[in-house]
């Protein structure tokens, strides 16, 4: 048995439950590209496998060692995960490249990336969490990863997963589709409603 018939994969349903996070012991992709439907994944053999896999799988993120998943339906997570691990091992063996060469061409660059995230930080996103009494802060861009930090009424708040992962991120996904991971760096188990997730997404 040679060291590709050994790929392991540890499988986490994450805080947002649609969400699933495969980690594997070794380098998947030397990025980050997040693909939001079958016609995005044409051309890249990952993200076309697990798209085949499910009607209801709606984005794939591919980021070094870790796939994330997106499905959208409630059925339970252990038939698809199985045969999403047993994809991302089949394209491994095989030895093709995981996502297209015309993905990484069409990546744009960390300043684009931040200039435009800063254009929606200030013109959509933080008026509205400005109604609650926060904002949504850029930290960084490296490469294609966005780096934010919630400050004011969203440190510390349970919902801060929840405006965070499903507001935010559906804005800057939906008008910079090139972005890879998205993560919230905040503190909040400094705000007065101690909350914490170690997740990026």
């Amino acid at each position: 048995m040679n060291e590709m018939d050994e790929i392991k994969i540890m499988a986490e349903i994450q805080p947002d439950p649609s969400k699933c996070r495969f980690t594997v012991d070794r380098p998947v992709y030397d990025g980050a590209a997040y693909f939001r439907s079958r016609e995005e994944a044409k051309g890249s053999p990952l993200a076309e496998a697990i798209f085949a896999i499910s009607e209801h799988i709606s984005a794939v993120l591919i980021s070094g060692n870790v796939v994330t998943v997106t499905k959208e339906d409630f059925e339970d997570w252990v038939p698809v995960a199985k045969q999403i691990g047993a994809a991302i091992r089949q394209v491994l063996r095989s030895g093709v490249p995981p996502v297209s060469e015309e993905v990484r061409a069409r990546r744009k660059s960390s300043e684009e990336i931040r200039r435009k995230v800063q254009e929606l930080l200030d013109q959509y996103i933080n008026p509205a969490v400005a109604m609650h009494g926060g904002f949504v802060e850029l930290i960084d861009v490296i490469d294609n990863d966005v780096f934010l930090r919630m400050g004011g009424g969203c440190q510390g708040c349970g919902a801060a997963n929840i405006t965070l992962k499903m507001g935010v991120e559906e804005i800057i996904r939906e008008h910079i589709p090139e972005v890879g991971n998205i993560f919230d760096t905040t503190d909040h188990a400094a705000g007065r409603n101690p909350y914490y997730s170690p997740y990026g997404w």
